[in-house]
């Protein structure tokens, strides 16, 4: 298991333009407004040959009457528990704060490497205004300026050698990706943090409160794979700042990057036009989907509530309407473990290989029987079936005038594929192919 390195500090200091510039992506979202990252965000990077995982954290505040400042200080001092060393970034331009001396008190109490951070360090002048943060009384520091990277090299050097020894793991193969996707508010990071057991993301009623798309790995109950949070999408008319902006894109980002997509949608405002955008988008990507049905518990029921609720959605999203709906209360932990369920259902069905000669045997008798139509007074002849060699589901039918199927006919094979081999909760792709 790699060692686990947290960057911690006030808001709006660096941290995240450090995090991008150490795990080489552009992961954390960086904007001039303070407080934007809120969740802790995983990435990463290796130094010398020794790899690690980086955690950036919110900017923490003490005694704020901020409610998500009040959440960041929590996931804060859940990172400083998780990580074997600790990164703690200040900000040379604005020197020493209030707030550096709450955070430089809450890590004199760490028995734990604290390694002094003096950000935005770019001239000589600013080298020397850096001496004052000794006063915080964590010993030396270090100066970086993360915008460009002049300095990190000496600060990863000794990060590196303060960190234990761990055993190294044999390479596991890349563990599927389930992303949690829907509108704001849907209940997503909540249905995430009632699987993990822990408050692993921030959770108020305000909409848009994860801006981030963040992994987490689930291993239990015999299940592995990668948990994916994303903001929530709305409609383009509705996303007016550039940081929105920018998580909407890190959200379809998490889709594409996907294997199966577990729609959220809230009960109570039902499967509006929003909803069935992120559906199509899935779709599109031809990513396995799950759609959960949240805050069921809210809804006033009668004996067919649910069923007639499916029916409508059903009727919505066709003609794919091989999809699982499961109604579920992330509140009242009702049926999340269902949804993890299925959702590794659909994913096994999304990587399911079915053998050339299983296919020939099984659909050819079926399309003799029911051959394509003729068109313009050929007859289209199908003489063999092959499953291509991509990440989802996709077959050629080898034919003589493949230009002369038509789409209701190629729909027909689909639903047939699906009945034989159950693609539950897949796109599947039909080509047609010249022999």
């Amino acid at each position: 298991m790699s060692n686990i390195v947290a960057i911690v500090g006030r808001p709006n200091v660096g941290k995240s333009t450090f995090f991008n510039r150490l795990i080489q992506r552009r992961e954390a979202i960086v904007d001039a407004v303070s407080g934007v990252t809120r969740d802790r965000h995983y990435g990463k990077s290796d130094w010398n040959g020794k790899e690690f995982s980086l955690i950036d954290t919110g900017g923490y505040v003490v005694g704020s009457d901020d409610v998500f400042e009040a959440e960041i200080d929590k996931q804060v001092e859940l990172a400083i528990d998780e990580a074997d060393a600790i990164i703690f970034m200040v900000d040379v331009e604005s020197g020493v704060t209030g707030m550096d001396e709450d955070v430089a008190q809450l890590l004199r109490k760490v028995k734990k490497p604290v390694f002094l951070v003096v950000n935005k360090v770019d001239n000589n002048k600013r080298a020397e205004d850096a001496v004052e943060f000794y006063s915080l009384g964590l010993g030396d520091y270090y100066t970086i300026a993360s915008i460009n990277g002049s300095g990190t090299g000496d600060l990863l050097d000794a990060v590196v050698e303060a960190l234990p020894e761990k055993e190294e793991e044999e390479e596991v193969e890349a563990l599927p990706r389930f992303a949690v996707v829907g509108r704001p508010n849907a209940g997503k990071s909540s249905f995430i943090n009632a699987l993990i057991g822990e408050d692993r993301y921030i959770v108020t009623d305000i909409a848009g409160t994860t801006r981030d798309s963040i992994d987490t790995k689930y291993n239990r109950f015999g299940f592995e794979f990668n948990l994916v949070d994303t903001a929530g999408i709305r409609r383009k008319s509705k996303v007016k700042e550039d940081l929105e902006f920018y998580s909407v894109m890190r959200s379809v980002r998490a889709i594409e990057h996907s294997d199966v997509c577990l729609l959220v949608l809230d009960a109570t405002r039902g499967f509006d036009g929003q909803v069935q955008n992120i559906f199509w988008l899935a779709e599109r990507n031809r990513k396995g989907i799950v759609i959960l049905v949240n805050k069921w518990d809210l809804v006033e029921k009668e004996t067919k509530t649910a069923k007639e609720f499916e029916t409508y959605i059903r009727k919505q999203i066709e003609p794919l309407t091989d999809v699982p709906i499961v109604f579920i209360s992330v509140l009242n932990k009702q049926r999340i473990y269902k949804a993890i369920e299925t959702a590794v259902e659909v994913y096994k069905n999304r990587t399911k290989r079915i053998k050339t000669s299983v296919l020939n045997d099984t659909l050819l008798p079926i399309i003799e029987n029911y051959p394509p139509p003729a068109y313009k007074g050929k007859f289209v002849k199908i003489k063999y079936i092959m499953q291509l060699p991509t990440p989802q589901p996709q077959f050629a039918f080898f034919c003589n005038l493949p230009q002369y199927v038509r789409e209701p006919y190629k729909r027909y094979l689909e639903n047939k594929l699906r009945e034989t081999f159950d693609f539950h909760g897949v796109p599947v792709s039909v080509y047609m192919r010249k022999k």
